[in-house]
């Protein structure tokens, strides 16, 4: 396994920069994944070596993602054309070296060979493979529309009225409006649901629950995995443009902590993204996704963590090289990574349930969460063989924290040995303080102003790095 010293990254930056054609056919056939656990004294070292291809560096991103790491700092460099080397620190949940590291090489590998052949992550449901994700065995349904309290249980309701069995599910809220990727099958026989008057049917009674018209629910035969994060990422910033369209100006946002700016390199033809948030698990992920759905690429980029502080900034252009060029595409752009950010970052009290799955299970569950004035904010359902795994962030339905008397009867009543409360799963897992000037871990770990800049400069390609 190859192990490169975090001193020894700049060296390679520039070797790399003038890499022979042939090595880079080589790159774009069998990518270079590194995983290293000697370097870095508080963090294991993930190093990927690729051909350049838009969506490759998410596939990398996303599979560090599903393997449950939390990436604590990094880098991508590229030459602007034929490859791209990213790096990468990251740590278990509990802020600890990764100990499977051969079982993340490999998925690593596995993905971006995956993405050389042309099956990168999904943009849309019907082809590919991604994390998050359900068999083609299953009918899928996509929801939008606008929340309200008690929606799901309606949702839930419906479905086991009309012998749709719930598979796997996820459901995003946010700025009043709601996603869920749904995946049913039939309650008897197990199968797909395809008869087209059954769907129709199914669609119709779901949209009238929504309220949503046409668009409020659709019916997709998935063919293939489907990565539900990025497709509900998409969905709501569809959604979100379809408002703006519907009265000509921006929809209002809800109030932000996030910061997002977005400038001008001229002497490069780059704009540049700057991040600055709350870290949490899957951030770079969010981020990453929105700016390859907006079909932007990123060429360099830093992100980095103190504390419980995220900064990442990117430097980008449109898939056709040009910059950002209008204060409108500006505008979206920013929207667009402040509501990818802060609508995974889940409200309320994180209720985990853990049972054996039955007919009409959900529908009974979210029943209860209604009846005690309980709104879902965020949902994860999940079944494997006959046990149902669900996660329900929950508030009251005015969005504020739960009664936790209120919690507890809702304990009491599903069953104290299946349901739990988790108040906080990521405990600032992911942003262990105190790594600057520590030993392996690079004090100050470039900064892009620092690295990108000095890189260009030294390689004559501009006459400051000031």
């Amino acid at each position: 396994m190859e192990r490169y010293h975090p001193s020894e990254v700049y060296e390679l930056f520039v070797r790399h920069m003038n890499t022979p054609s042939g090595v880079a056919e080589r790159l774009r056939a069998n990518p270079r994944v590194a995983v290293d656990n000697g370097v870095c004294a508080t963090a294991t070292l993930v190093q990927v070596h690729s051909a350049r291809k838009h969506g490759v560096l998410l596939e990398a991103v996303a599979a560090l993602s599903d393997h449950g790491v939390c990436v604590r700092k990094g880098y991508i460099s590229s030459d602007d054309g034929r490859w791209f080397m990213d790096v990468f620190h990251v740590t278990d949940a509990g802020g600890r070296k990764v100990a499977d590291a051969d079982a993340l090489h490999a998925r690593l590998e596995t993905s971006l060979l995956s993405a050389a052949d042309g099956a990168a992550l999904p943009p849309h449901p019907a082809a590919g493979a991604g994390p998050s994700s359900s068999s083609s065995s299953h009918t899928l349904l996509e929801l939008v529309g606008a929340d309200r309290p008690g929606l799901l249980s309606e949702v839930f309701a419906v479905l086991h009225d009309l012998r749709c069995g719930i598979v796997d599910a996820r459901a995003w809220t946010h700025g009043g409006r709601v996603a869920a990727l749904v995946f049913v099958r039939d309650e008897e026989t197990g199968a797909p649901i395809d008869d087209a008057a059954r769907v129709r049917r199914v669609e119709s009674r779901l949209r009238h629950v929504l309220r949503g018209g046409a668009r409020g629910a659709r019916t997709v035969l998935a063919a293939g995995a489907v990565n539900l994060d990025r497709r509900l990422h998409q969905l709501l910033n569809e959604d979100a443009g379809e408002e703006d369209g519907r009265d000509g100006q921006a929809a209002a946002e809800p109030p932000t902590t996030t910061a997002v700016a977005v400038q001008d390199w001229g002497e490069r033809g780059y704009s540049v993204v700057t991040v600055s948030c709350r870290d949490r698990p899957r951030l770079l992920f969010d981020v990453v996704c929105t700016l390859t759905d907006l079909d932007y690429v990123v060429y360099h980029g830093t992100f980095d963590t103190d504390g419980d502080h995220a900064r990442q900034e990117f430097y980008i252009r449109r898939l056709d090289g040009r910059p950002i060029s209008s204060a409108g595409e500006r505008r979206r752009v920013i929207r667009c990574l402040q509501a990818a950010i802060e609508r995974r970052a889940s409200e309320g009290v994180r209720l985990e349930l853990r049972i054996s799955d039955r007919r009409g299970l959900l529908a009974y569950v979210t029943r209860v969460f209604r009846e005690n004035s309980l709104s879902v904010t965020h949902a994860e359902i999940t079944t494997r063989g006959e046990m149902a795994m669900n996660v329900f962030h929950v508030t009251d339905v005015a969005g504020r924290p739960a009664d936790p008397k209120t919690i507890d009867e809702v304990i009491q009543r599903i069953g104290t040995e299946s349901l739990r409360v988790d108040e906080e799963r990521w405990p600032r897992l992911c942003s262990t303080e105190g790594d600057a000037g520590r030993g392996g871990g690079g004090a100050g770990f470039f900064s892009l102003g620092s690295l990108v800049k000095k890189n260009l400069f030294n390689l004559g390609l501009i006459r400051s790095c000031s």
